[in-house]
């Protein structure tokens, strides 16, 4: 069992909420079905508002079957720049309340507030607050776990939805936990649940009464050994805040799978152009480029190299991403194509960028140090009037019909 005696930690999760802040920003989708993600004939379903999930549709289903099951909905397409916008307000206002916020997406964080009790109140009270203020301040609704392990608030915050609270009070964790299936657990997937089935384990409570060699045998030393502490409460993991992002990039499934290099060459302009602004926003820069490629058949590939120094300018990204996919043979259909940047690192003093030659003034160098300030001139527009006001010029006479997934 854990050794944590105090229900000090929440879960918070905005509830479905790319479809939330769309209901929020056009009062007239209120109470309605709305629907967010790709809408070419091969996107799927990001959020569905808890109208639109009365018919069916969930996250991850295909819009196709999505548009049968509920075709009265409002359905569109995802404004990532406006969700980053509304998720930085709710961190603020976590960050508000508790120096210890592990934010795990853009709809979900760890909060952990032993520390805040004294001005705040108990836990229970506390998540109040917070729920009040995002509702408040920021015009969302959240559900909210709170419990003595990161495990078990995640879990709460999972069964209090939508809209609510559920605190698992010291001493009531086993009677929480016993009942549910063990689907509830972290690391159960198909496979996993067919031999937990086949050795009679079918809820949370079963786990955590068998012998723990015996999951080992059955599972082998790390997923055994892990499914029973879980089973147990025993989640010995602290909330660790401002966990640093590994990498940052942008990728697209397309209507119609491409064929040629130049039509690919056309969408990594794109894909390049809004993996480095998330990059220049995040004020960060990266050493290394990767390319992902899906092909028509789901096979999946990548390819990186990594640059002589950090950059956060797209053409040198751009440069790199056209010689990866080089590599490839695109004559097979490509179905999905992303760029991710990693390696990351603060934006210095001095801003640095690649140098092609080795020679900080020669011409290549200057080149990229005035794109460098186009690109930041750029960031400013969209910043003032939308990510769509200004591109790239190949991408003006765009008509393929992709939808990007961010």
């Amino acid at each position: 069992m854990t050794a944590r005696r105090d229900a000090t930690i929440l879960h918070v999760d905005l509830d479905a909420f790319f479809a939330a802040v769309e209901q929020l920003d056009d009062p007239g989708l209120r109470g309605r079905p709305v629907i967010v993600g790709g809408l070419g004939k091969r996107g799927v379903v990001s959020t569905a508002s808890y109208e639109a999930r009365a018919f069916g549709v969930s996250s991850a289903m295909p819009m196709a079957r999505a548009r049968q099951a509920c075709p009265q909905a409002t359905f569109l397409s995802p404004r990532m720049a406006r969700y980053v916008e509304k998720s930085h307000e709710v961190m603020a206002i976590l960050g508000s309340i508790s120096p210890l916020v592990e934010q795990l997406s853009i709809d979900e964080a760890f909060v952990d507030v032993a520390g805040a009790r004294r001005m705040l109140g108990g836990p229970a009270e506390i998540a109040a607050t917070i729920r009040g203020r995002v509702l408040d301040e920021a015009g969302l609704c959240l559900s909210a776990g709170v419990a003595s392990t990161k495990f078990l608030a995640k879990l709460a915050s999972d069964l209090a939805k939508p809209d609510g609270v559920l605190v698992v009070e010291p001493g009531t964790e086993q009677a929480v936990l016993a009942p549910l299936p063990v689907s509830r657990l972290w690391g159960v997937g198909p496979a996993t649940m067919t031999k937990l089935e086949r050795m009679g384990l079918r809820t949370i409570g079963d786990v955590a009464a068998i012998e723990e060699q015996t999951l080992v045998g059955a599972l082998g030393s790390g997923l055994g050994r892990h499914l029973h502490a879980l089973a147990r409460n025993d989640d010995p993991r602290a909330v660790v805040p401002e966990r640093d992002a590994k990498s940052i990039g942008a990728e697209e499934t397309f209507a119609a799978d491409l064929h040629t290099i130049p039509k690919c060459e056309r969408e990594l302009v794109r894909l390049a152009d809004r993996a480095c602004a998330r990059l220049r926003s995040a004020g960060l820069t990266a050493r290394t480029v990767n390319v992902k490629i899906r092909f028509g058949d789901f096979e999946t590939r990548t390819r990186a190299r990594t640059l002589a120094a950090a950059t956060d300018v797209s053409t040198v990204v751009l440069d790199v991403a056209r010689e990866l996919l080089s590599e490839f043979d695109v004559g097979r259909g490509v179905r999905l194509l992303g760029v991710a940047l990693s390696r990351l690192d603060a934006v210095a003093g001095t801003q640095a960028t690649l140098d092609l030659t080795g020679d900080a003034h020669s011409e290549q160098q200057c080149r990229t140090e005035r794109r460098a300030a186009v690109e930041r001139a750029v960031d400013e527009v969209r910043d003032r009037f939308g990510s769509l006001a200004v591109g790239p010029a190949t991408l003006v006479e765009r008509s393929d019909g992709a939808r990007g997934r961010g």
